[in-house]
C-alpha cells in the first residue's frame, strides 16, 4: 500500500500541474487509506505538500505573468484568516467522539472524511458540468463575493487541508473573468498562501515526521513538473471532466467506507 501511496504522490502533482486544484482532494485519501495515518495528522500533513508544490508550480506561471496578484491578494487575506481560526479554534473544538447513535459511533476521524467526501462530490459536479453552466453563476459585487470564496475557502483548507483550488478556479474564472491559465496560476499561488500558512499554524501541536513528510512532497513536486509539462500539450477543459468523474467515485467510495461499511 506505501508503494502505491508513493506513486498516488505524483498524481497529486500531475494533477495540481494540469488542472491548478485537484491535488489536495487526492493528497488526504492517499495518507489516510495508503499511508494508515490519523484523519487528522493527515490534514496537517496535506497542508504541506499541498502548499509546497502549489508553490513551486506558480514560480513558472509567475515567470510567465500568469497570476493576478491583486486578485490573490483580495482572496488571500480572507483565506488566512479563516485558514488561523479554523485550526485554532474549530478543529480542537471538535470532540473525540462527537455522537453515537443507533450502533453507530460518529469519531472526529469519520466526520472529517465524510465532510471531505461531501467536498469531493460537489467539486465532482463543478468540475464535470459544462462551462456554459458554469458563465450562469455571476454576482453584482465582485470584489466582496470573491472575498466570501476566500473566506469560505480558508475554513475548507484549515478544517480538512484541502487547497481549495476545485472552489477558487470557478471563482476566478466565473466572478472575475480570468483566463484559464491566469486562473491556473493565481489559484496556485493562493492554494500555497493558505497551505502553508495552514501548516504553519498547525506545528506544535502535532509530531511532525519530516522524512516521510519530504519524501511525499518532493514526489508530488516532480509530479507538478509533469503536469505543468503536459498542459501545454493537452487542453485542460479537456481533462476536467475526466478528473470530475474520477473525483465523483472517489468521494462516493469514501462515504460508503466511513458510513456504510464501518
Amino acid at each position: 500500500m506505501e508503494t502505491t501511496g508513493y506513486f498516488a504522490s505524483i498524481l497529486i502533482g500531475i494533477s495540481l500541474g494540469l488542472i491548478g486544484g485537484g491535488g489536495s482532494i487526492l493528497t488526504v485519501p492517499v495518507l489516510v487509506y495508503l499511508f494508515a495515518l490519523d484523519t487528522v495528522l493527515a490534514t496537517t500533513y496535506s497542508l504541506f505538500v499541498v502548499g509546497s508544490t502549489s508553490l513551486v508550480g506558480s514560480f513558472s506561471y509567475f515567470k510567465k505573468g500568469l497570476i493576478d496578484l491583486k486578485t490573490a491578494i483580495y482572496f488571500g487575506l480572507p483565506s488566512i484568516a479563516t485558514v488561523f481560526l479554523t485550526r485554532q479554534f474549530l478543529l480542537p473544538a471538535i470532540p473525540e467522539k462527537v455522537i453515537y447513535l443507533d450502533n453507530f459511533l460518529l469519531t472526529r476521524s469519520i466526520l472529517l472524511m465524510v465532510i471531505f467526501a461531501v467536498l469531493m462530490v460537489f467539486a465532482a459536479y463543478s468540475m464535470i458540468k459544462s462551462d456554459k453552466e458554469n458563465e450562469e453563476t455571476q454576482a453584482k459585487n465582485t470584489t466582496l463575493w470573491v472575498m466570501l470564496q476566500g473566506a469560505a475557502v480558508g475554513v475548507v483548507t484549515g478544517l480538512i487541508g484541502a487547497g481549495g483550488g476545485f472552489l477558487i478556479i470557478p471563482a476566478l474564472v466565473n466572478l472575475l473573468k480570468l483566463p484559464i491559465k491566469t486562473a491556473i496560476g493565481t489559484s496556485l499561488m493562493i492554494i500555497a498562501v493558505n497551505s502553508l500558512a495552514g501548516f504553519g499554524f498547525s506545528l506544535g501541536q502535532q509530531q511532525i515526521q519530516w522524512l516521510f513528510l519530504f519524501s511525499v512532497t518532493t514526489l508530488a513536486i516532480v509530479g507538478i513538473f509533469i503536469g505543468s509539462y503536459l498542459s501545454t500539450k493537452i487542453e485542460g477543459k479537456k481533462l476536467k471532466p475526466a478528473f470530475g468523474w474520477f473525483v465523483l467515485v472517489m468521494g462516493v467510495y469514501i462515504l460508503m467506507k466511513e458510513i456504510v461499511l464501518k
